[in-house]
């Protein structure tokens, strides 16, 4: 562990260390941010696509100019922009499906690119691995690289800055856009240009195959975590850094490939804040779940009991009246007991007080549901009994004082009983 240690240090100490870092943490900002919009937009095949097909453009800049980052950054732009014309030209003009549009040119734009790779390493004195372009090889980044990724990440970020109220507009309410003054048509080949610089920046990083990892992985993982844009974009930005660092050390560490690490890294983090995300994970969700099915439990059981006139009333009554089984009823009623909601003589049970209180206010929110559904859906009152019984384990008390001040505070039901009030 040591030796790990001191290797990491002596790494990071180096300009090679230092340079690799920078880029690490540029990429994985500018992926992050961008990646939001790209998700948002389910746009997340186009961003695969134009990832692929960069490759014609670095092969064509390889052939004009020698190796060179300006070059392939030209090329790869202009391949990029050409592959995203071709796919919105499909789906316009030619009527072809989404999927198929992006199918067909990234395909095509891809294989292409391999093609012209192989042969130009095929030829004497010509150094270019396909391995660099397609896995990334961020422990061979110059100075020229890093001076390329800072400007891309300037003019990435500024023009998210800038055109931050079109790229909402567009995205949450396109049909608004026109009404606006908002030129979609504009924002969309924006994007695809960001889209393009973006990949183009995250090439030495991770390749144009696992680029798509740091686009949309770290978006998802934001979703999961916030539901305002300003927020989802700050946290995908530092999930996308964080786990773009944490790929580097990894590949440094244990002699990994960087572009895999990265993609690594940052699934395993969307896997953990899917799991543990406090409102939309799976954790949480799963204990919703359960909890919102003991409490319908209980409120079955305080309902059945209020109707029958609070007379003392056996489990197996019970079971027969809410369809629980009565083992399920016995231990439910011997809980409800110890939490002050029912009384227990022998082994009969009633409601206490508390009780009287949560099943009047079930009973309120199962015939103010009712009333609605008659008065402003229309339904028969015969048609609103099972609704009604699933509804009004849902409807919170906001909700009910909202209803009833919509139906005019109505007195009884449909079917003439008399509705409790709050």
């Amino acid at each position: 562990m040591e030796l790990i240690i001191e290797h990491l240090v002596a790494f990071f100490q180096s300009d090679l260390g230092v340079r690799s870092l920078l880029i690490a943490l540029l990429v994985g900002i500018m992926c992050g941010l961008l990646g939001c919009f790209i998700v948002l937009r389910n746009m997340a095949m186009i961003g695969d696509a134009l990832s692929h097909a960069i490759l014609p453009g670095i092969v064509v800049a390889f052939m004009l100019v020698g190796y060179s980052s300006l070059a392939f950054f030209i090329g790869s732009v202009a391949a990029g922009l050409l592959s995203a014309f071709l796919i919105t030209w499909l789906q316009q003009k030619m009527q072809v499906k989404n999927d198929a549009a992006i199918g067909i040119i990234f395909t095509f734009m891809f294989s292409l690119g391999i093609i012209g790779i192989s042969w130009l390493s095929g030829k004497e004195g010509v150094h270019l691995d396909l391995k660099d372009f397609l896995f990334g090889n961020l422990l061979s980044v110059s100075t020229e690289d890093l001076i390329l990724t800072i400007f891309l990440f300037i003019v990435v970020c500024t023009t998210l800055f800038l055109y931050y109220r079109g790229l909402f507009v567009t995205t949450f309410q396109p049909v608004l856009s026109g009404t606006l003054g908002i030129n979609s048509r504009f924002i969309h080949y924006l994007l695809m240009l960001l889209l393009s610089l973006v990949v183009v920046a995250s090439l030495r990083s991770v390749g144009v195959i696992l680029v798509v990892a740091m686009l949309i992985t770290p978006a998802s993982a934001a979703l999961l975590l916030a539901n305002r844009l300003p927020l989802v974009l700050a946290w995908s930005a530092l999930l996308g850094s964080f786990s773009a660092v944490c790929g580097l050390v990894l590949s440094i560490a244990a002699d990994f490939p960087v572009g895999p690490s990265m993609a690594v890294m940052t699934t395993l983090f969307y896997a953990l804040i899917a799991m543990f995300a406090p409102k939309k994970g799976f954790l949480p969700k799963f204990r919703a779940r359960r909890t919102l099915k003991k409490r319908i439990v209980i409120e079955d059981i305080l309902k059945r009991i209020y109707q029958s006139g609070n007379a003392p009333i056996d489990p197996s009554t019970l079971s027969q009246s809410t369809g629980y089984t009565v083992k399920v009823i016995q231990e439910w009623c011997n809980r409800l007991v110890k939490s002050k909601l029912l009384n227990k003589q022998d082994r009969y049970f009633t409601l206490a007080e508390e009780g009287k209180v949560r099943a009047q206010q079930l009973l309120r929110a199962h015939r103010l549901w009712e009333t609605f559904l008659v008065e402003e859906l229309g339904l028969d009152a015969d048609q609103i009994h099972e609704d009604a019984e699933r509804v009004e384990h849902y409807l919170s008390e906001a909700d009910l004082a909202l209803l009833d001040e919509q139906l005019g505070y109505p007195e009884t039901d449909p079917h003439g009983s008399p509705i409790p009030k709050g």
